[in-house]
């Protein structure tokens, strides 16, 4: 169930294989229209963009392009805290005209060394009709099964997903997620989330709200599971910031982090930093080896509180 309710906007970081920014032109708009407010799972995304990712270990990707539809990555995981890992991963991009986003990929395929596959699958029905599926599986048991239709209307999109229907264990979970561009900067909007099985029945509300300028947005979602806010702000074109707050009512616990990003154009550089209220200190620094098609990835985290360090180092070659 954890992996069906991360598309939730409960804490933690909600990943989704397809591109879900909201249309870059709202601020650029001179036609008086409200723009349309793009998904529910990138309400969070600007500010999550600029927190580094963990990195431990050593990890080489390399990617190539197959033809203009067609990629593949191969990715080797060594490591002294989790099992190491290699994974397949393959994208078929779609052509169709409906697209907004030219290289979201219609299919997604993963497979690691252990027999775990990730399937994802978008089509675009009609010009504002989308339709997603998912699967998951861990070695050779099903642990995620779902499906999503999201409708964008001119201003405002609206989107349900069935999760993990089993008829014979008499169990589902629905999500209904519902966004309203109410002026040029502001979004309101919900979730819901209903979960039935033979020993339990319910549902969660979650109300969010986004507020925006040309150079900074503010989020919050907020209910019975606990809440969510974020601050992005965008200081010039180097640097760029963000704060997180979150609060679980189911683990009691709260996380305030702190992250920045500074892009250095003139020495290909990119580094990104983060400290929360857990103690944990991290940076990750990105570096493109032109000419070469590669970018050298070092990253250290440390947490003064768990007296834990761990140390990365990754090679990113291809596109």
């Amino acid at each position: 169930m954890g992996s069906v309710l991360a598309l939730s906007s409960g804490p933690g970081q909600q990943n989704w294989p397809f591109s879900t920014d909201p249309p870059p032109s709202r601020w650029d708009r001179r036609d008086g229209r409200l723009p349309n407010p793009g998904s529910f799972h990138s309400l969070h995304r600007s500010c999550k963009d600029v927190f580094p990712q963990q990195i431990e270990g050593v990890k080489m990707i390399i990617n190539k392009t197959v033809s203009s539809f067609f990629k593949v990555s191969h990715t080797l995981h060594l490591s002294a805290v989790s099992p190491s890992y290699y994974r397949f991963h393959v994208e078929h991009l779609q052509s169709d005209d409906y697209s907004k986003d030219k290289d979201a990929p219609a299919l997604i395929g993963e497979m690691d060394s252990s027999g775990s596959l990730n399937a994802h699958a978008l089509l675009h029905l009609t010009e504002r009709v989308r339709a997603r599926s998912v699967f998951q599986t861990q070695q050779s048991q099903f642990v995620t099964w779902q499906f999503e239709t999201e409708y964008r209307g001119s201003d405002f999109t609206a989107a349900v997903t069935v999760a993990n229907p089993d008829v014979l264990r008499e169990s589902v979970i629905l999500v209904a997620h519902f966004l309203q561009s109410v002026s040029s900067g502001l979004v309101l909007g919900g979730e819901l989330v209903y979960h039935r099985g033979r020993a339990e029945e319910g549902g969660i509300l979650t109300l969010a709200g986004q507020y925006s300028r040309p150079n900074w947005v503010a989020t919050l979602n907020a209910g019975k599971g606990g809440a969510h806010a974020s601050y992005y702000h965008r200081a010039n074109k180097q640097i760029q910031v963000g704060v997180e707050f979150e609060a679980s009512t189911r683990t009691q616990e709260t996380t305030t982090s702190f992250g920045y990003q500074m892009e250095l154009p003139e020495a290909n550089m990119v580094f990104r930093g983060m400290i929360n209220s857990r103690c944990i200190i991290g940076g990750v620094l990105e570096k493109r080896l032109s000419p070469l098609p590669a970018t050298l990835i070092m990253g250290a985290f440390v947490n003064h509180r768990g007296d834990k360090l761990q140390v990365g180092l990754g090679v990113n070659v291809g596109q």
